[in-house]
């Protein structure tokens, strides 16, 4: 079925793109410590660094709280479908069934 293929398949962009913030913020913060620069003006650009860091975290947050949500109603839709499937199919095979036990 293509939706597990989908999940899969999103799960792995979600963990690229995390590895890839990590790797951006160490690389920055590596190269802010080896810079010549004056204490303050580290000190400033941590600082700003930080403050970007933790408001782009907060938006990665919010976009993966969406993407939980959107697979959960997904998964309790399927839930729901098959469940009518199954009740529909029982529907259908009960008169075979009894025809069955008569024979």
């Amino acid at each position: 079925m293509t939706t597990g293929r989908y999940e899969s398949e999103s799960s792995n962009v979600g963990t690229a793109v995390t590895f890839l913030l990590i790797g951006l913020g160490a690389g920055a913060l590596l190269g802010m410590l080896l810079a010549p620069k004056t204490g303050k003006q580290l000190r400033r650009d941590l600082r700003k660094g930080y403050e970007e860091a933790r408001e782009n975290f907060g938006d990665w947050a919010e976009d993966a709280k969406d993407r939980v949500r959107e697979v959960g109603d997904r998964v309790r839709d399927a839930a729901v479908r098959g469940a009518e499937f199954a009740e529909d199919l029982r529907e259908r095979v009960e008169p075979l069934r009894k025809a069955i036990n008569r024979s």
